[in-house]
């Protein structure tokens, strides 16, 4: 059970391994891109592209869908971002367990976004997590966990891919070892746990009140989706590539201009200044600070809204 890129190499994994994937879940198509077409998720086309039946259910409660699931008879259940929570009696099908390969080190950042919120957070370490699912969000027993060290400027996308890579190894091992009867659950350590709630539209819009190092955190946990933002002039200017600029701003209100060259756009912050390498305007292409300033120059003194 999977639906974006995250849970492709999981199951390009467990389909290249010894055990039978007997089906894929995944949710519906939606409609995408300009046209918003529908559009199969990336793990409905990899599963029809190596033969195994896809079941899309609207619902993961329905007793069709339930059906569906018993009929097939799983050892296991694996879920790798499928996006729902889901029902006890789903859990309860697979003769062994359900399985799940959540984004970080539980029980730490337990939920929808873990990858982004470690970046948030200012985490310089994460990890992925191989659990046996229960009732609860993220709740379950841990099976295993591997560590991931967080790059000083790497984002969201970066990150994302990275940890894809890793727990569909993990996941084999724990699968490995299941078969050998060598995997011993351990029950999570409720006085860590933390949670990391979906991203909303509004938390991309930048405060330039907040310290500089904390403004640079968001912009890479936004990075490529949904893109962190400021206005100017009224215009959504998404903001790519940050640094954190050893300067200080003076008496300048933060989100104003500091410098503006080549190398990057520096802004005041609540606390230091902030660097952005890359800058994009609505319905245009991301492009390097250089050639942005080419064809719409910043001038010192502008002021990015918050």
């Amino acid at each position: 059970m999977g639906t974006p890129e995250f849970a492709v190499p999981a199951l390009k994994a467990l389909i290249e391994g010894p055990n039978r994937v007997v089906a894929a879940v995944t949710r519906p198509d939606r409609p995408r891109g300009r046209g918003r077409k529908l559009s199969p998720s990336p793990i409905k086309v990899l599963a029809e592209r190596a033969g195994i039946a896809v079941l899309q259910p609207e619902e993961t409660r329905s007793p069709e869908f339930l059906n569906q699931v018993r009929d097939l008879a799983p050892d296991l259940l694996v879920v790798a971002a499928y996006g729902l929570i889901l029902p006890q009696e789903l859990l309860d099908i697979p003769r062994i367990m359900p399985v799940n390969v959540h984004g970080s080190l539980l029980p730490r950042y337990r939920g929808a976004a873990p990858i982004q919120w470690a970046i948030i957070q200012g985490d310089t370490e994460t990890g992925v997590t191989i659990m046996e699912m229960d009732a609860g969000m993220d709740t379950g027993p841990i099976l295993l966990q591997e560590t991931l060290t967080i790059g000083p400027e790497e984002t969201f996308g970066g990150l994302y891919e990275r940890m894809a890579e890793l727990g569909a190894g993990l996941l084999v091992q724990a699968l490995e070892e299941l078969h050998k009867g060598t995997l011993k659950p351990r029950p999570q350590p409720e006085e860590d746990a933390s949670y990391a709630p979906p991203i909303k539209p509004e938390m991309a819009r930048l405060d330039w009140s907040q310290p500089a190092m904390r403004i640079s955190c968001m912009v890479r946990a936004l990075d490529p989706r949904p893109g962190a933002y400021t206005l100017w002039n009224g215009q959504r200017l998404r903001l790519y590539r940050p640094f954190v600029v050893d300067m200080e701003a003076g008496d300048m209100e933060p989100g104003t201009v500091c410098r503006a060259g080549e190398d990057g756009v520096v802004i005041a912050a609540g606390k230091g200044c902030l660097g952005i390498r890359e800058l994009q305007w609505p319905g245009k292409r991301r492009m390097p600070c250089a050639e942005f300033l080419r064809g719409r120059p910043v001038p010192v003194g502008a002021r990015f809204e918050s």
